[in-house]
């Protein structure tokens, strides 16, 4: 599906016309969960065409195949759904052309409470360097580990298509967001005019240079983590060898964080010891003087991870074959034997410490898990310096929903989180009836607390699933 690259012009006056235009019609995700399924939503030719067969013919409609399937309408059903104004501002602000059709040179999707102008569906290999991604699964991810509390200053850097400011510009007095590419920036501006926000200022230079010297009471980097032999796209390739490009990024994140300020970060490391695969992440966050929570979400070996990051060369074997031998005879070259991928979250505590943890996470389970989040790190400070027989002592409550699970014919029982990271913890069924009963009034002492059923307290602790009463 061939389409003109988006040149975004963020004019003030047409972007808040378009926005009010499509607030008006109902142009939102519940909208798209009805009318359009998740397989159109991943964007293959095919899926594209199929769902706009199964659209009705309505104003909502129209404007889901023009601006989230990217498929052309006649004006005058773009003039029926939006209004010319609105139709005449898509042309204005650089997301279509004007003819005897609406032609989509950009997506313009509903994300959350957020309307979000992208280039929209990947072309793979055709993609121009300077590509600007639309909500990608990991956008989501940072997302879903961001701490939001309603505070200060944020930066978001590597903004891409600005998601991470926009949604931090809803909680915090002012954001800026980085960008060393300016086609990103110019979307960012664009997706600030439409959402109407007035508090997000953009800067352009490479990773944390427009911010030197200033600290941030929340900081959100969805890098160009990639670990890769390549420097092909602004969004994926870094130009940095290896996993310098996370380590880099914790230990700038670090310095910029102000007392009392959360940072969420998405990176890769070099798995060269299987043993212990996150090994580098760990000593890089322990030179940070932050409390440190290592999420992994992938581990891969070098062929599936050169596979995963080359899938737009399928069409074109002798291609595919070359991009999968540079990239796994560049990982060995590394000495890795296999690349981990996951956030790293920081949490500047007034000199407070607390070991980092590592878990891993489901990306496909998760939920918002801000609040979780900020729950843990107050609970893992507070546990740092306390011993089994303090906690016995402790009187604590649930923070999150829980439940509990026993597989048929076993007495094996877990417990799972219905909330946040959704974490799974083995334990006992002695253990689950303490944690059951705890109301922030009796000690675990006096609920007749074992040993496995304090481990099971303070896991759920350092997770932010119980907190103190």
């Amino acid at each position: 599906m061939i389409r003109a690259v988006a040149t975004p012009k963020p004019d003030q006056t047409a972007a808040a016309v378009l926005g009010d235009a499509l607030r008006r019609l109902g142009y939102d995700e519940d909208a798209l969960d009805e009318l359009v399924d998740d397989e159109a939503s991943a964007g293959g030719r095919e899926e594209i065409l199929v769902a706009a067969r199964r659209l009705p013919h309505s104003p909502l409609a129209t404007v889901i195949r023009l601006l989230f399937l990217e498929l052309p309408v006649p004006v005058a059903d773009a003039v029926e759904a939006l209004g010319q104004d609105a139709v005449d501002a898509l042309a204005t602000v650089g997301l279509a052309l004007l003819g005897s059709e609406v032609v989509p040179l950009g997506r313009l999707a509903p994300i959350g409470t957020v309307l979000l102008a992208s280039d929209g569906f990947t072309r793979d290999a055709d993609d121009p360097p300077d590509y600007v991604a639309s909500y990608t699964p990991t956008a989501r991810t940072c997302d879903l580990l961001t701490p939001r509390a309603r505070r200060g200053r944020a930066v978001d850097v590597g903004t891409g298509s600005g998601i991470h400011a926009l949604l931090a510009a809803r909680h915090s007095t002012h954001v800026i967001a980085v960008d060393v590419n300016p086609r990103a920036l110019a979307y960012t501006a664009l997706n600030a005019a439409l959402n109407g926000l007035d508090n997000l200022e953009c800067r352009a230079g490479s990773f944390f240079e427009p911010v030197a010297g200033e600290t941030f009471d929340l900081i959100v980097c969805n890098a160009p983590f990639v670990v890769s032999p390549e420097s092909r796209w602004a969004y994926r390739d870094s130009g940095l060898r290896g996993d310098d490009v996370t380590a880099n990024v914790i230990r700038e994140a670090a310095a910029h964080l102000a007392e009392g300020g959360y940072a969420t970060l998405l990176g890769s490391w070099l798995i060269t010891d299987e043993d212990a695969p996150e090994e580098r992440p760990l000593a890089w966050v322990d030179e940070t003087g932050c409390v440190a929570w290592i999420m992994t979400s992938i581990e891969t070996d070098p062929l599936e991870h050169a596979s995963t990051w080359n899938a737009g060369f399928f069409g074109d074997d002798g291609a595919y074959t070359t991009a999968l031998d540079e990239w796994t005879g560049y990982l060995a070259e590394l000495g890795a034997s296999g690349v981990g991928e996951g956030a790293i979250l920081l949490h500047r505590a007034g000199g407070k410490r607390a070991p980092a943890r590592v878990d891993e996470i489901d990306e496909d389970v998760l939920e918002p898990a801000g609040k979780q989040i900020r729950q843990a790190f107050a609970n893992r400070i507070r546990l740092a310096p306390l011993r089994d027989r303090d906690v016995r002592e402790a009187r604590l409550e649930q923070a999150l929903p829980m439940r509990l699970e026993r597989e048929l014919g076993s007495s094996a029982v877990e417990v799972v989180l219905d909330a946040g990271t959704r974490s799974i913890l083995p334990t006992t069924v002695a253990a689950v009836d303490v944690v059951e009963r705890l109301d922030g009034k009796k000690t675990l002492h006096a609920l007749g607390a074992d040993g496995r059923a304090v481990d099971l307290c303070r896991e759920l602790l350092e997770l932010g699933a119980l907190r103190f009463a």
